[in-house]
């Protein structure tokens, strides 16, 4: 065996001897996460692994930084600490990087889950050219990067979330209202990071699936619900029995382009009544009033809404019945446990729920519908780019082996 830069040791012998340890590394890794702290004996007992395997293994994860021995309780009583395997709260992390369309954003999440950065800067994205924006989001990741070092974090990989299609390749096939086409989000960003993060494996995902897998991993959800949110567009995103819906392509969860009324007006997509046409936020900005005011504009309605201004409780009223339409067709089909709102429409939860609630109530015909079924995101408008630094950190725990270089 030969020790890799990573902190692994390479295997000789055959691949299955190989895949079998980098599964027995995730296993062991798994249970410490798991566990929260834990003896070479409880690992062992855990995974039903032998000792012998659980102190090698044990031993290439220490290596890598991945978990660090430490002084804890394991048994609740008093008295001298015993000596456990803990998560490492240095080294390791994830880096989560947003382009919205008023706005970047970056995250780090250590091997905990726990976020130890976040950063959000405002940056009118429509109208920039791809490189412009990647420039940017790169000069973000370097602001990101040196914050992370001074907690003794090192990304081990990076995620990006995007407000539009992105196929399964990773390519952003179309983001509307960013104005792009067919971008290879990381091929171009990856030349412009900092030296440290160049050559890490980016990622690249639509924001409504990010929002939603920080729902699962960071929220208190369960394993099964429709996540739906909103920024300058309205995304949708199907969590079933812990798993994100993607379909064949990776475009699954496009809510905001459901009929809510079929001979509503235009949509730039190409149908009529879609659910944007009502519920998002230029729709709503437009019969509020308010459309074409500058600055943070959900923080406008929100406001706006609580000093009582009728015509903007009246338009998120009318957002709130179209969402409710949407979303009923959405539970009639998949059954979830949950409805998540989050984005900006977490922000505007109370006054868009009641009207919600009311069309669930009428529409939802598979069960009786609780209205404890319609729950609001903690997270709010950072999902997307909490659930950017996870999804690159989960890499870690669910592979430890890709730590190599």
């Amino acid at each position: 065996m030969s020790a890799t830069p990573g902190g692994f040791r390479e295997l000789g012998g055959p691949a299955s001897q190989q895949g079998m340890r980098r599964a027995n590394l995730a296993l062991v890794l798994g249970a410490v996460t798991r566990l929260g702290a834990a003896s070479r004996a409880q690992l062992s007992e855990s995974t039903g692994l032998t000792r012998a395997a659980v102190g090698s293994l044990v031993g290439d994860l220490i290596d890598a930084r991945l978990v660090r021995e430490g002084a804890v309780s394991l048994d609740g009583r008093v008295g001298r600490p015993s000596t456990a395997l803990i998560v490492n709260d240095r080294g390791p992390c994830g880096l989560g990087l947003e382009i919205g369309v008023e706005h970047l954003g970056a995250c780090v999440v250590d091997l905990r889950h726990e976020v130890r950065v976040r950063i959000r800067r405002p940056l009118p994205a429509r109208g920039r050219t791809p490189q412009e924006t990647l420039g940017a989001l790169a000069g973000l990741a370097l602001e990101a990067l040196a914050e992370a070092a001074g907690h003794g974090l090192e990304p081990a990989g990076v995620a990006v979330a995007v407000p539009g299609l992105v196929a399964k390749t990773g390519v952003v096939a179309h983001a509307p209202n960013l104005g792009w086409r067919e971008v290879d989000v990381a091929a171009a960003l990856s030349p412009l990071l900092p030296e440290p993060l160049r050559w890490l494996p980016v990622d690249v995902d639509n924001e409504a699936n990010l929002g939603a897998l920080a729902e699962l991993w960071h929220g208190a959800v369960g394993r099964d619900f429709v996540h739906v949110s909103a920024a300058a567009g309205i995304g949708g995103a199907l969590v079933t029995d812990g798993m994100l819906l993607r379909g064949r392509r990776g475009f699954a969860g496009e809510l905001g382009h459901v009929p809510v009324y079929p001979d509503g007006p235009a949509c730039p997509c190409g149908s009529h009544g879609c659910l944007e046409q009502y519920a998002g936020e230029e729709a709503v900005l437009r019969a509020s009033g308010l459309r074409g005011v500058p600055g943070d504009r959900v923080s406008l309605l929100a406001a706006e809404a609580a000093a009582g201004r009728v015509r903007v409780t009246r338009a998120l009223a009318d957002a709130g019945r179209a969402l409710g339409i949407a979303l009923a067709g959405a539970v009639n089909l998949a059954d979830p446990e949950k409805v998540v709102l989050g984005g900006a429409y977490a922000e505007l939860a109370a006054w868009l729920v009641p009207a919600m609630q009311a069309e669930l109530g009428a529409r939802v015909r598979i069960r009786p519908w609780d209205p404890a079924g319609l729950t609001v995101s903690a997270l709010r408008r950072e999902g997307p780019v909490v659930g950017a630094a996870t999804s690159a950190v989960q890499r870690v725990i669910d592979d430890p082996s890709s730590l190599r270089t």
